[in-house]
């Protein structure tokens, strides 16, 4: 067990390279460029600059080769996948969250402890928060426990967020039951160029960040900085009396909700010649968190504190023959302590994890290009009590073998991509299948379509790990889900509409269950089905003008043959999901306005408890002026109505809130 602890210290090197289609395959080296939405989020349009309120749709003028997208970007590695790919700098103003940016894609529902720094996660497709795979750059970022929590993820570092629905095991492993997500780190140019960013608003809310680009040592180098504060002391409504209906509400403050975080990112880029670019990537953060609990059950004194440190390096391009290829060495350490209320520990809980990644694509008699992948990775934990089936601190290693084929049929017209991945995650043997289809119709409608099998496998502290009254049990099974979706898309230069349906069967879920006396167990307790209806679109008449919308229909049964919770809707899972935006005007005055709204959805297996529907409206002005420097002044007003609500068991989440920021950027060349 020990070697395979320190396996998870390995760097490593991974060919990754799946190519979408076959005019990509020409022998030119990989540029990175942005991954082609198959969402609605863009329309593979250029970016603009760093700092730009909003993008105007463009095409290319100049005589140059459109880049081929990133070998790892997720439209090439699963070609025919419901792919959202959201830009950060599409939303523009202050206090930008990652997991708020995140959820307005379709499928993807929030789950939110509430406020800067609390912990945030994602329910994708009816799957569970610990069955989304979360990847920084390709690095996992699923903590022991099985869940990504995206409040130690600054949007300051995020260039572009790749979100891919329905089950992803097949291209990215364990894990992926409802989909994954990718997070794009910024990247360097090669231009010299200095940026930042400074917000402050309610609560004592304070964000920022500094960034510098450009030529070195004959490569490409971005560093980022970046570090924020708030008190978190909202203003929330209590119920004093919660079994008497019709009793007045006060107001109380939220308090032990503060949070703090800061970090970096070093990011190196050069080309190697023959074909080749090298891409070094170094992530540092620490964060802090008051732990105040639910407003029933207040923790005065819970206090959890944390740190991550991640590498990776990745050698892509293409090989004599033809052979396009990506190489991925990566590694991650993660530290997390807690102390004060029920859950303190000893010591912290480290988990450490590295793999290496090779994969390569060939394109074989010209219709159908063929990839194939090895990689082999370890994961270790160490926590202050485990159970004695771990023998010690628990460690794992991990090994998976890919093939897909993508036939390119019908004057490229049609193109069929089957893979299939097998995995040995520790003591479990996973096999995961797909079958994706994507057809080219006429008046620039595309039908695409997708069917397989993914696996989670439980979680170390699932396992092994206990954590206050929470028990481990060894003899968890992986939980597993059969899936299948498609959509019509349609597309053109000025709009993106797509429209589909999916459903997934989930087996062998995990769930916590009472074991007596005053404690809770994980078994896998049932079968779910959960259904739904995906729509998305974007569109922009007008330089000055462009608006995006998500809706998620989502309808979830349990099939436990249990009178009590038999054919009952899953818990956290609302039927009714929709996002909306809108953003028009010139540079120097943009407004935007923004909706997110979801329906009641049950708190437990019974039904007995609800959380009713929320509708959140947010809305910002930007002005920017000037190109060298460029400066931009902001003002955004979350929740601009005020509105009261919870998450979870009675998590208050904060009303109404102001930011102001600034931001600049200063180039030493004109901006193309």
């Amino acid at each position: 067990m020990r070697r395979l602890h320190l396996a998870g210290r390995l760097l490593c090197l991974a060919l990754s390279t799946s190519g979408s289609s076959l005019a990509q395959q020409a022998a030119e080296p990989p540029q990175e460029t942005p991954a082609q939405d198959t969402g609605a989020k863009g329309t593979g349009t250029q970016d603009a600059p760093e700092g730009e309120p909003f993008r105007v749709p463009t095409v290319e003028v100049e005589e140059k080769a459109v880049a081929p997208e990133p070998p790892d970007s997720a439209s090439r590695r699963d070609p025919s996948g419901a792919l959202t790919v959201i830009r950060v700098d599409e939303f523009g103003g202050a206090a930008r969250d990652t997991a708020a940016m995140l959820s307005t894609a379709p499928g993807v529902t929030l789950q939110d402890v509430g406020g800067y720094g609390q912990s945030k996660s994602l329910v994708v497709r009816g799957a569970s928060s610990n069955g989304t795979l979360v990847l920084l750059d390709g690095i996992p970022l699923n903590g022991a426990g099985g869940i990504a929590d995206l409040s130690r993820v600054p949007a300051a570092m995020a260039e572009r967020f790749e979100v891919l629905r329905g089950g992803a095991g097949a291209r990215y492993g364990s894990g992926g039951l409802g989909g994954a997500i990718n997070i794009i780190t910024r990247r360097p140019g090669p231009d010299a160029r200095v940026a930042g960013e400074l917000s402050y608003g309610s609560w004592d809310t304070a964000l920022g960040w500094l960034s510098a680009s450009g030529p070195l040592a004959g490569g490409e180098a971005l560093v980022l900085v970046h570090g924020g504060t708030s008190s978190g002391r909202f203003p929330y409504l209590f119920d004093p009396s919660p079994t008497l209906p019709g009793d007045a509400l006060i107001e109380q403050k939220r308090t032990n909700n503060d949070a703090r975080g800061a970090g970096g990112l070093l990011r190196l880029r050069r080309e190697l010649g023959r074909g080749l670019s090298a891409d070094l990537l170094g992530e540092l953060s620490f964060d802090e968190r008051g732990l105040a609990g639910t407003a029933q059950n207040p923790s005065e004194d819970a206090r959890q504190s944390g740190g991550r440190g991640s590498a990776s390096l990745r050698v892509m391009g293409t090989l004599p023959g033809g052979v396009r290829m990506n190489a991925r060495a990566y590694f991650r350490r993660d530290q997390v302590a807690l102390s004060g209320g029920p859950w303190s520990q000893s010591e912290p809980q480290v988990q450490q994890l590295g793999g290496v990644e090779l994969e390569g694509q060939v394109l074989l008699g010209g219709w159908h290009a063929l990839s194939a992948l090895v990689s082999v990775g370890g994961e270790g934990v160490t926590a202050a009590e485990t159970a004695e089936a771990s023998e010690g601190d628990p460690a794992w290693l991990r090994a998976s073998v890919m093939l897909m084929d993508e036939l390119l049929l019908w004057d490229e017209r049609l193109i069929v991509a089957p893979s299939l991945r097998v995995e040995q995650a520790g003591p479990y043997t996973l096999l995961s299948p797909k079958v994706g289809v994507t057809l080219e119709l006429p008046s620039d409608f595309e039908l695409r379509a997708n069917a397989g099998r993914a696996h989670r496998a439980p979680s170390f502290l699932e396992l092994y790990v206990r954590q206050g009254t929470l028990l481990p049990n060894p003899d968890l099974r992986p939980e597993s889900a059969l899936y299948a979706d498609a959509a019509v898309v349609h597309r053109t230069e000025e709009s993106l509409a797509s429209v589909g349906g999916f459903v997934s069967l989930y087996e062998d879920l995990i769930s916590y269950e009472a074991y007596p006396p005053g404690a809770a167990k994980p078994y896998n307790f049932a079968n779910a089905r959960v259904l739904g209806l995906e729509a998305e679109g974007e569109w922009r008449p007008h330089p000055l003008l462009s608006g995006t919308f998500s809706y998620t229909l989502t309808v979830s049964s349990d099939l436990q043959r249990d009178g009590r919770f038999y054919l009952r809707e899953l818990p956290y899972r609302p039927r009714h999901k929709l996002a909306a935006r809108v953003m028009g005007g010139p540079r120097w005055l943009t407004g935007r306005m923004e909706m997110v709204a979801q329906s009641a959805h049950a708190l437990t297996r019974d039904g007995s408890m609800s959380l009713p529907g929320r509708a959140f409206v947010h809305a910002g002005l930007s002005s920017t002026l000037g190109s060298r420097p460029e400066f931009t002044v902001s003002c955004e007003v979350k929740n601009l109505f005020d509105a009261r609500a919870e998450d979870f068991v009675g998590y208050p989440l904060p009303g109404r809130a102001v930011y102001l920021s600034v931001s600049g950027a200063f180039s030493g060349t004109d901006s193309p």
